[in-house]
């Protein structure tokens, strides 16, 4: 892994950090403002060299975590993280504390008891109901505020408190992206059509993900385009012998867009070999502008009239 990625401190389902070492070369060298539509855990946003980042998540309550985290000095959040675990005697067994805590924090909503209640609940997740109560369950005997918590919080406040970055808790349609220029970059790394979980399914309080989603991002991308903005997705064309039809059409109607092909751990394949595996993963960065760091490792841009010599080489 390359260390000088931060990894941010928590746990995000479908974060970034393994393949940021893939996707980041392939973004433009030059840029202006720095969108994450989809910020999440922010391994992206906060990984990206720019002369300003813009963190963008409907989920408030991470959102309102990165803020007080941007305004508080380092020694001031351990002091507190370290007052609640002493406070609630937080520990791998003790859920009666980490109950007690929940009830405090979906009462009064302050940023850092959510982080110390991510730190001690089930797989570090985050998880909320539909009345916006932080709900996931203790991690009993799996998880703890524990030294590589604390190390990624630290390095992951020192980059947040040194760069020039706002904050946004929007849904993605809402977003205003008319004042971006053709020296801004728009990543998205929405949730996956074929393999959104319970998390996504809009039964939770906030916007799910289905293919009306999916289409009207699609669409946002296209106008960004037709204006001139670089931009980056993030998705998975197949997965589980599942496909992204609506994602395939997309592509097929928008020849110019260039498919990456992004290595995973698990079996991946190329989308466009004719023996794939059809239970694999293929996920995919499509980009409206051909990368200058492309390889023939995995990260060759599939444009139309490449096809065929792209199929030679993945022979």
């Amino acid at each position: 892994m390359n260390e000088t990625f931060i990894k941010s401190p928590l746990n995000y389902v479908g974060g970034k950090y393994k393949i940021l070492p893939q996707i980041i070369p392939l973004f433009p060298k030059d840029i202006n403002c720095f969108v994450d539509l989809f910020a999440g855990g922010a391994n992206v946003g906060l990984n990206v060299k720019a002369k300003k980042i813009v963190l963008n998540d409907n989920l408030t309550y991470v959102i309102d975590l990165y803020r007080k985290l941007k305004i508080t000095s380092q020694k001031k959040v351990l002091e507190y993280i370290y007052n609640r675990i002493d406070k609630y005697a937080l520990s791998l067994t003790n859920q009666d504390g980490y109950i007690s805590l929940r009830k405090e924090y979906n009462k009064a909503k302050n940023p850092l008891d959510l982080f110390v209640l991510i730190a001690y609940s089930f797989n570090h997740q985050i998880r909320f109901n539909n009345s916006h109560e932080f709900n996931n369950p203790f991690g009993k005997d799996r998880s703890c505020y524990n030294s590589s918590i604390e190390s990624n919080l630290k390095s992951f406040i020192n980059k947040l408190q040194k760069i020039d970055i706002e904050f946004y808790s929007t849904n993605f349609e809402s977003f205003d992206l008319s004042l971006l220029s053709d020296n801004d970059f728009v990543y998205c790394d929405p949730p996956y059509l074929i393999t959104t979980g319970t998390y996504n399914d809009g039964k939770r309080g906030f916007t799910g993900w289905s293919e009306e989603e999916e289409l009207a991002l699609l669409d946002k991308l296209d106008i960004l385009n037709d204006k001139g903005v670089s931009f980056a997705l993030s998705n998975v064309l197949r997965h589980k012998g599942k496909t992204n039809t609506i994602l395939e059409k997309w592509m097929s109607d928008n020849s110019d867009y260039v498919v990456n092909n992004i290595k995973m751990d698990y079996a991946n394949s190329n989308y466009h070999t004719k023996d794939r595996d059809k239970l694999s993963t293929v996920e995919v960065l499509i980009t409206n502008y051909i990368p200058t760091n492309t390889s023939l490792y995995g990260q060759l841009p599939l444009l139309p009239h490449q096809r065929e010599y792209n199929n030679e080489i993945y022979r």
